[in-house]
């Protein structure tokens, strides 16, 4: 079998037996993309350890990251071992394939009083009444009070909300469901987003939605959306030139540890399947912990 056949099998194979998200299986495909085009459309038995490691290398040499090369690394493997395990090679030649070790770089997280001001700020542009900002002060509340990924905020319908609670249900990564607390400001942005901002959006549309949160023309909110509001309004408050909803998911998980949290309640609430994904954030509070010392202590 050519090496294109092959990964448009896996590609149906990770989506019907493994059923994995459609954003894991978009990341697979663009991975093995890029490696067709240091194999193109060979043999897949001819594909050997040699062309993974100059693949790597061009990518290496194209200036791609670590955490790119190490994913990349990674989907070579898992696509190796299933033509494997299906006897569509004789071996694997990704067994000794190396992963490139990940930057050790710690998440950037917003301050309490950063966070504090700016949605304090959100807060009095929503209480004018316009139903984008009631939304856009819903959306920064709830990303920063429950640590959500985009992509699970995205998918929130109505249904999914308990006001009462306090709590909402997500859908996570590998279509893994729990259900997250969110605080009283949240919950009260949420509220006032429902009662007098979105039958507004919903109007414009000519499609109801079961969606909680709409874009301007009434249908569910995207990602690029939530992108660019954040990227506004939180960019001045880091100091980055740069900055996405990951960073209100770093800062929830951050300022949760900093007033005392348990590690192991942080990893339910953020959804990580590893603990050690979740234990960055202690050294995130270390260092700022540190910091706080030398500035405050005489004897620093």
């Amino acid at each position: 079998m050519r090496y294109a056949a092959a990964v448009t099998s896996f590609v149906s194979h990770l989506e019907q037996v493994r059923r994995l998200s459609p954003a894991t299986v978009r990341a697979y495909r663009s991975d093995l993309a890029d490696l067709g085009t240091v194999v193109e459309d060979a043999e897949l038995r001819d594909v050997d350890l040699e062309m993974l490691r100059d693949w790597l290398w061009r990518a290496t040499q194209r200036g791609d990251a670590r955490s790119t090369l190490a994913r990349r690394a990674a989907a070579a493997r898992s696509f190796f071992g299933w033509a494997h395990e299906a006897e569509l090679i004789p071996a694997d030649p990704s067994l000794r394939l190396a992963t490139p070790k990940r930057s050790k770089t710690l998440p950037v997280v917003a301050s309490q009083n950063g966070m504090r001001e700016l949605l304090d700020d959100q807060r009095r542009l929503a209480e004018e009444g316009d139903p984008v900002h009631l939304r856009d002060h819903a959306i920064l509340e709830l990303l920063y009070g429950s640590g959500m990924r985009v992509s699970e905020l995205c998918g929130i319908d109505v249904d999914d909300l308990d006001l009462h609670r306090r709590t909402v249900r997500v859908l996570g990564k590998g279509s893994k469901e729990r259900v997250v607390p969110f605080g009283a400001p949240a919950a009260d942005a949420v509220g006032a987003w429902l009662v007098r901002g979105r039958s507004v959006l919903a109007a414009r549309s000519e499609n109801s939605t079961p969606a909680l949160l709409l874009g301007v023309r009434g249908a569910r909110i995207g990602p690029r959306t939530v992108y660019a509001l954040v990227a506004r309004v939180l960019a001045p408050v880091i100091g980055a030139e740069t900055v996405g909803p990951h960073a209100l998911r770093h800062s929830a998980a951050t300022h949760l540890l900093d007033g005392g949290a348990d590690l192991r309640a942080v990893q339910e609430i953020l959804g990580h399947a590893s603990l050690g994904t979740t234990q960055i954030y202690t050294h995130v509070s270390s260092e700022r912990l540190v910091q706080t010392y030398r500035l405050a202590h005489p004897r620093a």
